[in-house]
């Protein structure tokens, strides 16, 4: 190998030596810990007022970057800047009031972040980092000693926050002396010497042992309350529900009545016009017959006896006159006769002989004349008499050929007829019975069942009246009536009406 290549090798080698000894002397801080290099002197800053000052303390503090260590000549320490929990406790502490009490505490410390605090906690922890939590858990204590001896139980109780703020001041400056700052201390628990906690929470326990159970109380009668209501939401909702159930049933029932009696109401409608049909017919035919009567029967019979009466009266009056006559000529005569007995002495007898046989004649001409006026009016009379029976006779035969034709109908139609019948009559029947009682100008009722006793009594005469008829026809007319109101008749009688207070007779005075 030739000594050029040699040498190469060998600057090559001395160069990586060289590359490596600088790498492995240059230091990068962690985010947690502070660089402390010793053995140089620190470079010279200027301040605001414009002063040069020099660090000759111959430390350099570095966080978070890297730093060039001379070997040989410089140092490289290491600060770890991590937080470190503490516990603090303290036994047998007595409070404002006297009262021993042992406090139970935490602490989070940590070296300062500022170069005068890691310079101070380096001079004191560098090399006995674990002493730090020895040193601050014995601070704290007396702080906490300092701070109890100050206030009283209850008032640590109550602000633990301005207790745990009183003694982080106290140990402050004792901390930042030593390079450390205290970030917080939280008081965690408070004992007391016997049961004076337990004493003192015990009235306040009993409040709220009181005001829980008024809370439950009022909570289970609300609850109480509540379920009441729903049960009565729901029992409304049910009623209302009955209620409607029952009236669409009734509707439906209704509907179901108004279809089953379609049928047989149309057949009674349709009798009912036939029957009317049938009467108007025959009523008809009974002004026709009366027609026909008056013209064939009536009015010659009375032509006839117009005429007869006629004749009767012609010949009355030529009766008449000619006994008039008779009797003038007779007095005539008997004037002159009496006019001649007087002149000749039996003239006055002869005159009243005369006389009285004029009077006689003119009577029995008066009594013939009287008898064939009274014989013409009988004749006129029988004559009207046989129109009229003619025409009695012809009424009667409408009529009970009318009858006849509606007994048919009844037959044909059976209850349908008889039920028309009696919607005519039965407005009237009522009417009839409750007329002896319209014309009362004052009536006094005694009885255990109020007015209604009168209601009953014209109720209890329309019933008489439809038993009566129902035993001289033979047809049962309840049942009919109640076929009518689409109930089928029983033939009971309603219940009477409550009676009137406390059961005693009642007495209602109604005047006209």
């Amino acid at each position: 190998m030739s000594p050029v290549i040699i040498a190469v090798i060998g600057s090559a080698v001395l160069i990586v030596l060289v590359v490596l000894l600088i790498l492995s002397r240059i230091k990068v801080a962690g985010p947690n810990q502070a660089f402390l290099v010793t053995g140089a002197k620190g470079r010279s800053t200027t301040n605001a007022a414009g002063q040069v000052s020099t660090d000759m303390s111959g430390q350099k503090v570095v966080m978070g970057a890297s730093v060039f260590v001379l070997p040989v000549v410089q140092k490289l320490h290491k600060i770890d800047l991590s937080s470190r929990r503490i516990p603090v406790g303290i036994r047998g502490a007595v409070s404002k009031l006297g009262v021993k009490c042992d406090l139970e505490g935490v602490a989070i410390v940590k070296v300062g972040g500022s170069q005068d605090s890691i310079r101070a906690a380096a001079q004191r922890f560098l090399n006995q980092q674990s002493g730090i939590d020895v040193f601050t858990s014995e601070v704290l204590s007396g702080a906490l000693r300092s701070i109890v001896g100050r206030l009283s139980i209850e008032e640590i109780i109550r602000d633990r926050a301005a207790f745990a703020s009183a003694v982080a001041e106290e140990a402050e400056a004792s901390l930042t002396g030593q390079g450390l700052v205290l970030d917080t201390f939280q008081l965690q628990d408070i004992a007391a010497e016997g049961s004076y906690l337990a004493d003192l929470g015990r009235p306040e326990a009993a409040r709220v042992v009181k005001e829980a159970a008024i809370a439950e109380a009022r909570a289970q009668q609300a609850a109480q309350q509540e379920s009441l209501l729903a049960q009565e939401a729901i029992a409304i909702s049910q009623r209302q529900l009955s209620l409607k159930q029952a009236e669409i049933n009734a509707e439906i029932d209704a509907a179901k009545a108004a279809a089953a009696a379609a049928g047989p109401i149309a057949k009674a409608a349709q009798d009912q016009r036939v029957l009317q049909e049938q009467e108007k017919v025959a009523q008809a035919t009974s002004a026709l017959t009366e027609r026909q009567l008056d013209t064939q029967v009536r009015r010659p019979a009375d032509a006839d006896r117009y005429r007869i009466e006629q004749q009767a009266e012609g010949s009355k009056n030529a009766v008449i006159a000619k006994a008039e006559a008779d009797r003038q000529a007779t007095i005539a005569g008997a004037q002159a006769a009496a006019e001649q007995a007087r002149l000749s002495g039996e003239g006055e007898r002869a005159r009243r002989s005369a006389l009285a046989d004029a009077e006689a004649i003119e009577g029995a001409k008066k009594g013939e004349a009287e008898q064939r006026r009274r014989t013409s009016i009988a004749a006129a009379v029988e004559a009207e008499g046989a129109a009229d029976a003619s025409a009695i006779l012809a009424r009667g035969t409408a009529e009970a050929e009318a009858m006849d034709k509606r007994a048919k109908a009844f037959a044909t139609y059976g209850e349908a007829a008889v039920l028309d019948l009696l919607v005519k009559v039965l407005p009237e029947i009522v009417r009839s019975a409750s007329e002896p009682l319209a014309n009362v100008d004052k009536i006094s009722i005694i009885s255990t069942e109020g007015a209604s006793d009168l209601s009953k009594t014209v109720a209890a005469n329309v019933a008489l009246g439809l038993e009566m008829s129902s035993d001289l026809t033979g047809v049962d007319i309840r049942a009919l009536l109640g076929k009518l109101g689409g109930q089928a008749g029983t033939g009971t009688v309603d219940k009477p009406a409550a009676a009137g207070t406390n059961g005693r007779p009642s007495t209602i005075d109604i005047n006209h």
